[in-house]
């Protein structure tokens, strides 16, 4: 037998030169006369796996691997995933449990309800398109989409048309989301409206977070946001075109997240929220507690911010809670705060670039100067603490790995370019790490509802200044304590018709000592000054001229009646804009007094 298979081959054996070969029981050829196994096998033909058939099957090209296909999802099963991961990294933070299952999740169904994603009789489902061109120049032409209502099988549109137009998506309704007239509309999830979610759950729960500390939780990496589709499920693959839905490269700012959730709100109608009293954490009577121990500010200043928040009125809990009907403003509870403390230090200090400074050269000539506080020792200490926080933070930013480990690619074409420099950029990174070394200070901080921390630690920012006393800085007048100033400016308090912040055209006259306080608290909220400006502009209204403030729900309805009936130069007068000079006033011809109504009774009552 085997000579029958080693007969056609004649090749001599390497060590003895012999012709004379055999088959070993493993099917290999080796030489008899001195055993040499060469790698030459025996082939052996199967006719078991031959079928009997005179169909014949020609082999064109070389056969392509069908990409593996995981679950067929749904887009908003995605983002039903990275909103649950959210919740879930809030609850590792101390969240109360009720936030995520009594609050976030009806908030999910009655959106997947009102967008017409699920929980509907009448679903949104994908688009339908039809290829024209294989090789066309661009994606935009290869394919016509035109959307549809109604069941049209996902689960093929998404199997056999996106492989043979190039619309390549591991989602099956891709689509719906990218197509024109569904970017127009307000139903469809984005990952902006999750952060925006997550937020009008915490307020509804009153959670003790503020828009501001949950955009500070994303940019610390303690919630997920610009990498959150990493942690779905195996089985749903976001590849292709769902990277323009997924991915993200910025966390949105805290005015658009804001905006975003007022649009949810009309979107979805919600009912009036619950209340948010005075023993509510989100209150600006506890918030300003906690921003004024955050920038080392007395704690006796507190009890002179509750009563201006009694002069104003903001002690009352309809003005903080949102109510379609009586209170239809989502307010922005932490910088509603930073303008109240603000305000404050202005009836005490003035802030006009040069009261402050004769104040404090005055208060270093007592004995017990150190007991007292001294608003040029608390500016230097701030200062050096706000440039190491700012120093902080870029170091931050630049150490941080922003894109993604496991990458999207948008089309095959493209995917072989990224994987290139994707490998480059590795290169490129392992270099720098043998160049450098991290700092040997550096470890990683936990999350912290304060940017600051002061003390007599070796690690802290400065000393505290908490313990200060405001002795000097304020007198007693008819048996009531007041600012020893009695000075106050503040820009013009007229609305604009027009609703811009004027803050650039005024910045420029504005002093630098208010200026650098706005910056402050910008920096802590990561907003713009003119944010802050805007909401000390609306705390002024209420204290100088309750009017102008009432006159914003006539502005918000249309033109006021004295504009309807004037002339047309009284029209052009009003809808002129804000001077940006400044005015100065005595709080006292202002009656900004800062005791309450019941005092001011009981002192015209003891004069008669």
């Amino acid at each position: 037998m085997d000579d029958e298979h080693t007969a056609e081959y004649t090749v001599p054996c390497a060590q003895c030169s012999a012709v004379d070969w055999g088959i070993s029981d493993e099917g290999r050829f080796y030489c008899r006369s001195c055993h040499n196994v060469i790698e030459r096998t025996r082939e052996v033909v199967d006719l078991s796996f031959l079928r009997l058939s005179s169909r014949v099957s020609t082999i064109r090209g070389p056969r392509k691997k069908q990409a593996e296909r995981g679950h067929v999802w749904m887009v908003c099963e995605g983002f039903q995933f990275i909103l649950k991961n959210q919740a879930d990294a809030l609850l590792e933070l101390g969240v109360s449990p009720q936030f995520k299952d009594d609050v976030l999740c009806p908030l999910w169904r009655c959106y997947l309800q009102k967008s017409r994603q699920a929980y509907t009789h009448d679903p949104v489902r994908s688009c339908k398109f039809r290829v024209r061109a294989v090789g066309s120049d661009s994606e935009s032409a290869s394919e016509a989409i035109s959307c549809t209502d109604g069941e049209s099988n996902p689960a093929s549109t998404a199997g056999s048309n996106t492989e043979n137009s190039g619309f390549w998506s591991g989602s099956s309704d891709t689509l719906t989301y990218l197509s024109a007239r569904k970017k127009r509309s307000q139903s469809l999830l984005s990952m902006k409206k999750t952060l925006a979610l997550i937020y009008l759950a915490l307020v509804w729960s009153r959670e003790a977070l503020t828009l501001s500390d949950l955009l500070r939780l994303v940019n610390e990496g303690h919630v997920p946001y610009l990498n959150a589709y990493e942690q779905l499920p195996e089985e749903m693959r976001v590849t292709g075109k769902d990277s323009l839905i997924f991915i993200v490269e910025t966390v949105p700012s805290h005015h658009a997240v804001h905006k975003e959730a007022e649009t949810i709100i009309q979107f979805l109608q919600l009912p009036a929220f619950p209340p948010v009293s005075r023993q509510t954490l989100l209150h600006p009577a506890l918030l300003s507690l906690r921003y004024l121990s955050d920038v080392n500010l007395p704690d006796e200043l507190h009890p002179w911010v509750c009563r201006l928040l009694e002069h104003t009125g903001m002690m009352d809990q309809t003005l903080h809670t949102f109510d379609p009907h009586n209170h239809p403003t989502l307010p922005r509870y932490d910088l509603q705060a930073a303008a109240l403390i603000i305000v404050t230090l202005k009836l005490f200090f003035c802030l006009d670039d040069m009261t402050e400074w004769h104040l404090s050269n005055d208060l270093g000539r007592p004995k017990d100067s150190g007991k007292v506080f001294n608003l040029r020792r608390w500016y230097k200490v701030m200062e050096a603490a706000l440039i190491q926080a700012q120093e902080r933070r870029d170091q931050n930013v630049s150490r941080k790995q922003w894109k993604s480990k496991k990458q999207i690619y948008p089309n095959k074409k493209e995917k072989c370019s990224m994987i290139k420099k994707k490998r480059i950029a590795e290169q490129v990174q392992l270099c720098f790490e043998k160049l450098t070394s991290c700092p040997s200070g550096l470890q990683d901080v936990g999350p912290s509802s304060f940017i600051f921390c002061w003390g007599d630690e070796e690690k802290s920012d400065g000393p505290s200044l908490h313990h200060m006393k405001l002795d000097e800085v304020v007198t007693r007048r008819c048996d009531f304590l007041t600012p020893l100033n009695d000075m106050y400016w503040h820009p013009p308090l007229r609305r604009c018709l027009c609703y811009n912040s004027h803050y650039k055209e005024v910045e420029a006259t504005l002093p630098r000592s208010f200026i650098w306080l706005l910056q402050l608290f910008a920096f802590m909220f990561d907003v713009k000054p003119f944010c802050l400006y805007e909401e000390v502009l609306s705390v002024e209204r209420r204290i100088f001229d309750t009017r102008l403030y009432r006159g914003k729900s006539k502005a918000d309805a249309g033109p006021s009646a004295e504009a309807a009936g004037a002339s047309p130069e009284a029209q052009a007068s009003l809808n002129t804009r804000t001077s940006p000079r400044m005015t100065r006033t005595s709080p006292r011809t202002a009656e900004v007094s800062l005791g309450t109504r019941a005092s001011r009774r009981k002192r015209q009552r003891s004069r008669s």
